[in-house]
């Protein structure tokens, strides 16, 4: 079984005992987060919801509150006009981990 759920503007497949790195959300360590679903699979049978799926839940623990990506150096130059601008950055993210994924 898994399904489809949306969270900092992107959209991720989960299914039970998967980990998950989410845009940082606003949460404690150890903390429960619901989501509701956008599409359950189970098998043969999917359903997808308008927007969200009436009845279904996906819970998450969040196991780190905020973990950093790798550093993507971002540099601007013009050709001959002495233009050069170097900038790093590290993407956070919350750490997550799938405890279940339910349908009534």
């Amino acid at each position: 079984m898994y399904a489809i759920i949306a969270t900092g503007g992107k959209q991720y497949r989960v299914s039970e005992g998967d980990t998950l790195r989410a845009e940082k959300l606003d949460t404690a360590d150890k903390t429960e987060i619901t989501f509701e679903p956008l599409l359950i699979a189970d098998g043969e049978n999917v359903t997808a919801g308008t927007p969200t799926v009436a009845g279904a839940l996906v819970t998450a623990k969040v196991m780190k509150p905020v973990v950093k990506g790798e550093k993507i150096m971002v540099y601007k130059y013009k050709a001959k006009k002495n233009y050069r601008r170097k900038q790093g950055h590290r993407q956070r993210y919350t750490e997550l981990k799938i405890e279940s994924v339910k349908f009534n």
